[in-house]
């Protein structure tokens, strides 16, 4: 093969693997942005059915509604959040009978921080010690 045939061959083969490796790259870009909204979006619903039953006793409706959204992370929550998470519901349960207030916020703390960087919100704590706790809006009854 002479010296411009092979240099023309391998310019042109350069360029088409530039342009796929270029395509594959945004795609994938695209598709961790798109995964990274559908996390927020649970996580979001997640944080508003937690916000439901704070404060005086929650309705049907709204446990019901808190127990969809925290199944649901259980599909879409990195290794670290769906371990948060456990810790959080097994605290939280109805059934255990040694709940802590400062046990719950502790667990929470670790739940939002482990949402925090499964979304990739940089930077994702504090730099002084810092623990979640929820407020109500409810009136009391």
């Amino acid at each position: 093969m002479n010296g411009p045939l092979a240099a023309a061959v391998i310019t042109a083969v350069a360029g088409i693997f530039a342009s796929a490796l270029t395509f594959y790259l945004t795609r994938r870009k695209e598709r961790e942005a798109e995964w990274r909204t559908q996390k927020l979006a649970h996580y979001k619903q997640f944080m508003a059915a937690l916000n439901a039953i704070v404060g005086p006793p929650a309705t049907t409706e709204e446990r019901t509604a808190f127990a969809d959204a925290a199944n649901n992370i259980f599909l879409v929550g990195s290794p670290a959040v769906l371990i948060a998470l456990r810790h959080y519901l097994d605290e939280t349960a109805d059934s255990n009978i040694d709940k802590e207030v400062d046990r719950h916020d502790e667990l929470l703390t670790v739940l939002i921080f482990a949402i925090r960087d499964d979304i990739g919100i940089k930077p994702n704590r504090p730099n002084e010690p810092f623990e979640f706790r929820l407020w109500s809006g409810k009136p009391r009854a």
